[in-house]
């Protein structure tokens, strides 16, 4: 492709976190810390010293007792029934990295418990999301006794009626926000119910199924240690659906990691070999690295590949599927750049593009599949609301991302005389409509972002965590700042930001001016490698001026060396 176009670059806002310096010094008292580590605790909601051991020394003892949750002791019993009687049981998932992990590793735990298990997984395309009506009737068709419906169904009312008259009865292990009735399945998992007393709520929907085969393992002296096969599983799962890293998440993600890096299963040491990072992996790694490998299934294909990958049980196997999963990623890195550079151009043709406070962009050729990752890029570029629309059975379909402090559902649901259909969250919904509606939505929807976003969301903003000097960063610093992690929502690697440093020789460009090899100097003369994606723009201001930095640090793997590295977010000259 040759369309030419140009991203703006924007300019950020600093933001300090806040944290209160009486609950900084108790902790540095209690602790013997310095401050800056003191005052992550605190911003993390960390404020004693027993808290402070918790968050440092994750324990699978301290994981809640799975049968606090709501209809838990209903669901094992149930399970125990099929196993004892040898019923067949189908294990139904949703096609993303959530719910094709939570298939897998339920999978992987009954196997050794019952031989009559099967797994569906419905088409993205032909299907939807859901306990699908198509689904309902495939486990009719296979003589499934017991459906374990993961990743979702907790507004699968009619589905799950359906279900009954077949006499197929339903689990439901689901971890997104219920509506205002409960579908009648023999059990309903899923501590967002308001009636459901389980202490923590944020939970993947793979968490929720592990939680299932803890109650079983626990029920049935069956070790805890055993499962902590399945953890690699869980850990992919929390680190792709984007839960908030606290409390149970972090306990599940940091054993999940260790497992994953020390000794993963079959399928996902295939993943590990396929995504060529060979060093050991962190959250973001997996995020990056793993998660479009499993969706490009669900994308662009059949999802069952992911899973059948998965549960593999020889190398061989793995691999075979293993390489459908890399040509198809591969595809979808080629549509999502083409559709990327399609987007910019035909949002730029428009002479009022830079007025308009939301991107509503439509071509008919478009993959269904991918304009939910476009749609995110644009964000991340011209930082507004962007909805994406492609042609899909006569009508059309979109994928809508937004940006902090504007709730893209709620600006849907303002426009819902113009759609068809819409549903999501804060950040993110699908939408569909008619073609001849299409101009008045565009009109609707930019009127209400322009009366509701706030002048402060229009500027993307860095909240920073600390402001430290370079000279503060050592080995013993690096040390204690690993303990953090791991690190995602919530407890997100921190931001920090130094004041008056310079460039040194090693600064210059990359990929034909993109990028900047940074060379940073502190005014102690303490030198530092930075790393600065997309800001080629800012080489000649920071190479002839002393400037402003923050940044994120990381450890840096080249030819077997380890190095610290640091990642910068924005440079600014005073």
């Amino acid at each position: 492709m040759s369309s030419i176009f140009s991203i703006p670059v924007l300019d950020k806002k600093w933001t300090l976190k806040q944290a209160d310096e009486t609950d900084i010094q108790h902790l540095q008292d209690s602790l013997g810390l310095s401050s800056i580590f003191c005052r992550l605790l605190v911003q993390r909601g960390i404020k004693t010293k027993e808290a402070a051991i918790k968050f440092f020394r994750p324990s699978l003892q301290d994981l809640h007792d799975p049968f606090l949750m709501k209809d838990m002791d209903i669901a094992v019993s149930r399970l125990e029934k099929a196993i004892l009687n040898k019923e067949k049981i189908l294990l139904f998932g949703d096609y993303d990295v959530d719910g094709t992990t939570a298939v897998a590793m339920m999978f992987s735990f009954l196997k050794q418990l019952t031989a009559n298990l099967d797994f569906y997984i419905p088409d993205r395309a032909k299907e939807g999301y859901g306990l699908s009506a198509s689904g309902i009737e495939y486990a009719k068709e296979t003589n499934a006794d017991l459906i374990l419906a993961m990743d979702l169904g907790i507004k699968a009312i009619r589905s799950v009626e359906k279900s009954n008259n077949y006499n197929i009865d339903v689990i439901i292990c689901d971890h997104h926000l219920p509506g205002e009735q409960l579908p009648y399945a023999c059990a309903v998992l899923d501590p967002k119910r308001t009636d459901c007393p389980y202490p923590y709520k944020e939970l993947s929907g793979c968490g929720i199924a592990f939680k299932l085969a803890q109650a079983y393992a626990q029920k049935n002296e069956i070790l805890l240690d055993d499962l902590t096969e399945l953890l690699d599983l869980v850990a992919v799962s929390i680190a792709c659906d984007i839960v908030p890293l606290t409390g149970e998440n972090r306990v599940l993600a940091y054993y999940g990691l260790k497992k994953f890096n020390l000794a993963p299963g079959v399928g996902v040491q295939t993943l590990k070999d396929i995504s060529n990072r060979n060093k050991t992996f962190t959250i973001s790694d997996i995020v990056f690295g793993i998660g479009p490998l499993l969706n490009a299934a669900g994308r662009l294909a059949d999802a069952k590949i992911a899973v059948r990958m998965l549960v593999a049980e020889t190398p061989e196997e793995a691999k075979k599927e293993g390489k459908l999963l890399y040509e198809l990623n591969e595809t979808r890195k080629l549509l999502d750049a083409n559709m990327q550079e399609e987007a910019i151009t035909l949002l730029q043709s428009h002479s009022d593009w830079e007025q308009q406070k939301c991107i509503v962009l439509y071509k008919p050729d478009w993959n269904k599949g991918i304009l939910g990752i476009t749609a995110a890029r644009l964000v991340e570029q011209f930082h507004k609301p962007t909805i994406l629309l492609t042609l899909s059975e006569g009508k059309l379909v979109g994928s809508a991302r937004s940006v902090k402090g504007l709730n893209i559902h709620n600006a849907l649901e303002h426009c819902s005389e113009w759609l068809e259909n819409f549903g999501g969250h804060f950040f993110a919904a699908g939408l569909t409509l008619r073609l001849e509606n299409l101009s008045n939505f565009k009109i609707e929807i930019n009127n209400f972002i322009s009366e509701n976003i706030s002048p402060e969301n229009i500027v993307p903003e860095i909240s920073i965590d600390s402001e430290i000097s370079l000279s503060h960063i050592h080995k013993n610093f690096w040390r204690i700042l690993k303990r953090f992690a791991p690190f995602g929502p919530e407890n997100r690697r921190p931001v920090f930001s130094a004041r008056h440093v310079s460039s040194g020789p090693g600064t210059r460009k990359l990929s034909d001016g993109q990028h900047l090899k940074m060379d940073i100097r502190s005014s102690k003369n303490k030198s530092f490698s930075g790393i600065a994606f997309n800001q080629g723009h800012a080489y000649e201001s920071f190479k002839y001026n002393f400037s402003d930095i923050c940044f994120s640090l990381e450890e840096n793997y080249w030819k077997g060396q380890r190095t610290l590295q640091l990642q910068i977010k924005d440079i600014q000259i005073p």
